[in-house]
């Protein structure tokens, strides 16, 4: 063999080991296949279902073994805003997000064709139904009552897409303008009836504490004056003790220096005319005398003896008394 047919096999072979180095290569890039962990494999054999692949390294037959990866993660569609009449014949616009994730890959890759545009529609027909069949006003209170409700039917339905419907959500529930300045105007009209109750609780809580204040301050001070009466009376009480004290202890000095001085009738007659003279000196056109005419009988006969005795007796006189009158004999 010539030199030049030795270098042309050389070329042929070369270019040989290159193609058959390239179709390794790229048999090895279509055997292998790289599983992350928020992912599932299902694995196809000529058309037919073979497998469902774990997160990791995976080989299969190229050309003849086809893989389709599912994301497991929570994923979100978002129900586009729709038109929805209620009960009460108000039309509203509602807008809602779905929030779910697989759970079969199996079933989501070969129940359902299009998981996004079903879900949509399923969101859509049965947000209708259940905000269709409520008030407007319960419609704007009740959002957790739709959403759980919402998400309950969809969970259902799409348990055999191998899907699980995790919340739903109302973005938003929008009245047409009109109903939306009725409302504010329903709205302002309460608050300001709630105002006006508040004020009225408010006078009446006052005029209460006025009264309350009144009817303490008249029991208090009506307290004082008793207090001050019962002290007052104490006080009496006691000047009076004290001065019928004082009167009985003078009486009795009295009595016992009259005992202790042995007074004679003639003495006790005479102070007894004095006495009587105090009592008509006056301007009093009444002059009250003893009852007992019997004693002042024999304070008269006491009287005569007394001058009797001054005339036999010249040496003993009694005390002149400037307002007895002279030459008077018994």
């Amino acid at each position: 063999m010539s030199a030049s047919s030795i270098a042309s096999t050389v070329n042929i072979a070369t270019i040989l080991l290159i193609i058959i180095a390239i179709i390794i290569v790229f048999y090895a890039l279509r055997a292998v296949r790289i599983i992350r962990p928020y992912e599932r494999g299902v694995v196809e054999r000529l058309g037919k279902y073979q497998r469902t692949w774990e997160p990791g390294l995976h080989l299969l037959i190229p050309f003849i073994d086809r893989v389709t990866k599912v994301d497991m993660r929570e994923n979100v569609v978002d129900v586009p805003p729709q038109e929805v009449i209620t009960k009460d014949n108000v039309a509203v616009t509602v807008d809602a997000v779905v929030y779910y994730e697989a759970t079969d890959p199996f079933k989501l890759i070969y129940n359902v064709t299009n998981f996004y545009l079903a879900a949509t529609k399923l969101a859509q027909t049965n947000l209708r139904n259940v905000v269709g069949e409520m008030q407007l006003d319960e419609c704007l209170t009740s959002r957790e009552k739709i959403n759980i409700t919402l998400r309950d039917i969809l969970d259902d339905a799409t348990d055999k897409w191998g899907v699980r419907v995790v919340r739903v959500e109302l973005q938003r529930i929008e009245p047409p303008a009109d109903v939306t300045s009725a409302m504010h105007r329903q709205m302002k009209a309460e608050r300001e009836r709630r105002a006006m109750i508040l004020e009225a609780e408010g006078d009446r809580a006052a005029a209460i504490a006025r009264a309350e204040g009144t009817k303490q301050s008249a029991i208090l001070e009506a307290e004082g004056k008793a207090t001050a009466i019962k002290e007052i009376a104490e006080a009496e009480k006691q000047q009076t003790i004290l001065l019928a004290e004082g009167e009985s202890r003078a009486i009795k000095n009295v009595f016992e220096a009259v005992h202790e001085g042995r007074p004679t009738d003639d003495l006790l007659a005479y102070r007894y005319l004095e006495t009587l003279k105090l009592v008509a000196d006056g301007n009093a056109t009444k002059i009250f005398m003893p009852l007992e005419m019997q004693g002042l009988a024999g304070v008269v006969g006491s009287i005569g003896e007394l001058f009797k005795s001054t005339q036999e007796t010249p040496a003993i006189k009694p005390p002149a008394d400037p307002a007895a009158p002279s030459g008077s004999k018994a």
